[in-house]
């Protein structure tokens, strides 16, 4: 799992968000250091859809009004859920086994 995707799936193991607020969370968590541009979020998007890791969701009756067109809220399926899981331990294991050989503190 690229580090985008994981990041684009931690943001909505939060809650259903649109593209633009699933870019601040994403760059409010990793402090900057992961930035997505529309046209590599809006591609993390289109895979997770296709495979069936995401759902465009409605959005909410108090959203606000962008002056555009409507905003598309997407949310985690159980799909996505469980591949975030299974990458984040996967993490766990690499991070335990770092510390074991005291590469980590």
């Amino acid at each position: 799992m690229t580090t985008r995707t994981l990041q684009v799936l931690l943001a909505l193991a939060e809650g259903p968000l649109h593209g633009y607020g699933i870019r601040q969370s994403v760059e409010a968590r990793t402090q900057g250091a992961v930035r997505l541009g529309s046209g590599t979020l809006y591609e993390v998007i289109h895979r997770l859809l296709g495979g069936e890791q995401i759902v465009e969701v409605a959005g909410p009756v108090d959203e606000p009004s962008s002056g555009g067109p409507p905003r598309r809220f997407y949310a985690l399926t159980e799909c996505g859920r469980a591949a975030l899981r299974a990458e984040l331990q996967r993490m766990d294991d690499v991070v335990r086994y770092a510390r074991g050989i005291a590469l980590l503190g």
